[in-house]
């Protein structure tokens, strides 16, 4: 995931770029439903906001597909891209571009809206703030290098078949003794990043958002194709495919293996069921992750399956946004 840097001059409202219109406010409880009808998006953060699928009523006309939905209350400011008709729910708006955008520069936007959730909780809604939140109105060229014509490309994965976890034999494994080399990285300060200036390698930090990055820059002290994880806070730990910069309480694991963007994702996503164990009080520092032990798939030989993690991440949905 990539992080924009806010710039004050290259800012303006979502009323500018976006005609901000109140959904249908149905209640779902009132509705049939349906397999084969229309998607019914409510404020949740699950399944690009769709809770269930409803017949079509004949009085009320379905949203139109492409538009950007946005949670007022519930899981505030969960925002997606929609890619089918469809109804919502109550405190559920929905954003129509004022001049037309790609689905990229729209999943962009959607990411930029998410950022704003921490204004907001259950007690404070953004139903009267929505059109005045502040978003970008330049894109990053980074935007227009995702490979997306339509939405059934962004959904496609590498592979068609279907790969089942329960079809393989699982052991543990020390992250340390049997996968990685785990050591700190340098700390940069803001002032270097400030005198480099804005570039093309990460600034590594302890959050647990947006794959622990915070904003580009030209100097870096790491090298990249290693898994990063904070332990300050909560442990999180995330890929990092370029060389980058760090803040302090990053931790680095150097893989002893020949590591790929979807063995990482695989390994990461293992590693951060790990959370619920810290917290500020037990975090995860350096002797911790070494000895701890996740569990892997395993091949014939007892080794971890390398080739089977990259298939099974290849046939998820969406893993042609990796390539």
């Amino acid at each position: 995931m990539f992080y924009l840097i806010y710039s004050e001059r290259n800012n303006v409202i979502v009323d500018d770029l976006f005609e901000v219109i109140y959904g249908t406010n149905l209640e779902l409880n009132k509705l049939k439903k349906s397999k084969h009808g229309i998607n019914f998006v409510s404020r949740t953060s699950k399944n690009n906001g769709v809770s269930a699928r409803v017949e079509l009523l004949k009085d009320v006309k379905p949203i139109e597909a492409g538009v950007i939905t946005v949670a007022g209350g519930g899981a505030v400011m969960e925002a997606f891209v929609q890619e089918k008709p469809f109804y919502s729910g109550r405190d559920l708006f929905y954003l129509k571009p004022r001049k037309e955008m790609t689905i990229s520069e729209k999943l962009f936007y959607s990411m930029c809206l998410r950022k704003n959730k921490f204004k907001y909780s259950y007690g404070r809604q953004a139903n009267r703030t929505l059109k005045f939140l502040i978003i970008p109105d330049k894109i990053p060229d980074w935007v227009y290098k995702i490979k997306t014509k339509d939405y059934s490309e962004i959904k496609k994965s590498f592979s068609e078949n279907k790969i089942s976890l329960k079809s393989k034999k699982w052991r543990f494994f020390e992250i340390e003794s049997d996968l990685f080399e785990v050591t700190g990285s340098k700390t940069t300060s803001k002032i270097a990043l400030k005198k480099s200036g804005k570039g093309n390698f990460p600034y590594v930090t302890t959050q647990a958002t947006n794959n622990g990055i915070e904003g580009f820059y030209n100097v870096y002290t790491e090298n990249g194709n290693v898994l990063t994880i904070d332990s300050a806070v909560i442990g999180f730990c995330s890929y990092q495919l370029l060389n980058f910069s760090a803040s302090d309480h990053v931790e680095k694991l150097i893989p002893k293996f020949n590591l790929n963007v979807y063995t990482a994702l695989f390994i990461t996503t293992i590693i951060n069921l790990e959370q619920f164990r810290y917290n500020y009080g037990r975090k995860f520092n350096q002797e911790r992750i070494k000895k701890t032990k996740i569990l892997l798939p395993v091949d014939e030989n007892n080794k971890p399956d390398w080739e089977f993690m990259e298939d099974y991440i290849k046939s998820l949905k969406y893993s042609k946004t990796l390539a």
